[in-house]
């Protein structure tokens, strides 16, 4: 396996930029989160014009988790079986189709919630394949000491478009319905044929048959590594109970007084202090105290939550969420230097396939409780509840993870 002579002692992020392959997959991964990020806003915006109902957002959530619940270990095998890039760039084609079904609605005036949920459960679908996928590709590409940066250059750059994502989905909204779907399009069509050029060795993988044992070795893989189970459930609970951005349209809307553009921003500010935070990891990687400043992170998650659910400043709120991001991505490049730096590659997309599925569990099951619960005792209480109940678990997970918490350095001992 090539890795273009990088230097693991002082390479910085630039210079990992160098690498063909991991620059392509970045270019393909970016497109991909750029397309669905622009998606998100358009859909949830349109959805609550619609119905005027929180309980739909939250089922735009169900809607693309059920496919990723029934799916998921399938497609963690199909990662460890099948050319990943090819597998990826399919599901982009998929996602691209799925865009302009809702261009072509949004046009021709025969787009309704019902035609809205089916297309958000084909897009869940091809994001359950294409997620193990691209996940399992990086540390193809980078040795196993750059893991750490490479991990964080790649959050910086999805944090980037996840930035630029809402603020322009949010712009050409008010176009008109269509328009950013037409982009979408285009960004999930340039994702495919950016994958399609990623050059990279990988040993061969003997075939294995379908069937329980193969498609849940993930499953065991995490629960005999406890630091892994411990970091990516925290991750799935903190986000489950305290993520607030499927009530953004009702933050805007109703509680801000403001429009799609603020609903962009709003969006986009979690992004912007995770890409922050991202760059300062890719430059100086987390050398020591991982697991402590990974508790610390998901306890400030949570407190920047709750002010947020309390705000009536649209400046407060942006910048709420913006340490809400910063917090979240110390988690995330933890947690994915943990599970890919601790798996065997023959095993990294059934392992990654469980990882995407707590990491969908708590983003789109949560967008499912926070609108539910929204529902019952309105946006406010939901949010600050959500917001307490990522303390208290913070709190538990460290009395039931001790070694997690005593975690110094992420690579393996």
């Amino acid at each position: 396996m090539s890795h273009a002579n990088l230097d693991t002692d002082a390479t910085p992020p630039v210079r990992l930029l160098s690498h063909p392959g991991l620059s392509l997959l970045l270019l393909s991964r970016g497109g991909s989160s750029l397309g669905y990020q622009m998606q998100a806003v358009a859909v949830g915006w349109q959805i609550y014009e619609l119905t005027h109902r929180a309980f739909s957002l939250g089922l735009l959530g169900l809607a693309q988790f059920a496919p990723m619940v029934l799916l998921i270990f399938v497609a963690g095998h199909v990662a460890d079986q099948f050319d990943r890039r090819r597998v990826a760039a399919l599901c982009q084609c998929v996602e691209a189709l799925g865009a302009t079904v809702l261009a072509a609605g949004s046009l021709l005036h025969f787009l309704t919630p019902g035609l809205i949920y089916a297309v958000v459960a084909l897009l869940g679908a091809a994001r359950a394949f294409e997620g193990p996928c691209m996940q399992a590709m990086l540390p193809s590409l980078v040795p196993a000491a750059l893991f750490p940066r490479a991990a964080a250059l790649s959050s910086s750059m999805l944090q980037t478009c996840t930035i630029v994502g809402p603020s322009l989905g949010g712009l050409l909204y008010g176009l008109g319905a269509p328009v950013p779907y037409v982009v979408c399009t285009a960004m999930f069509l340039v994702a495919a044929c950016m994958n399609g050029l990623v050059r990279m060795e990988s040993p061969p993988r003997p075939a294995r048959k379908v069937d329980l044992d193969a498609v849940f070795g993930g499953i065991r893989f995490i629960r005999a590594n406890p630091d892994i189970l411990g970091a990516i459930s925290l991750d799935l609970f903190a986000v489950l109970l305290g993520g607030a951005t499927a009530l953004l349209p009702v933050y805007a809307h109703d509680i801000l007084h403001a429009g799609p553009v603020a609903l962009g921003l709003l969006r986009a500010a979690p992004a912007i202090g995770a890409l922050a935070v991202s760059l300062v990891l890719a430059r100086r990687p987390i050398s020591g105290g991982a697991g402590r400043l990974m508790f610390a992170a998901v306890a400030v998650f949570g407190i920047a939550t709750i002010v947020f659910g309390v705000s009536r400043s649209l400046p407060l709120s942006i910048g709420c969420l913006a340490v809400l991001g910063g917090a979240d991505v110390v988690s995330v490049v933890v947690r994915s230097s943990l599970v890919q730096l601790r798996t065997p590659e023959e095993m990294r997309g059934r392992v990654s396939a469980v990882n995407m599925l707590f990491i969908g569990t708590s983003n789109q099951l949560g967008e499912f409780e926070s609108g539910s619960l929204a529902a019952l005792v309105g946006a406010v209480p939901a949010v600050v509840l959500g917001g307490v109940g990522t303390l208290l678990v913070t709190l538990l997970w460290m009395k039931l993870f001790p070694t997690l918490r005593r975690l110094d350095r992420l690579e393996a001992s």
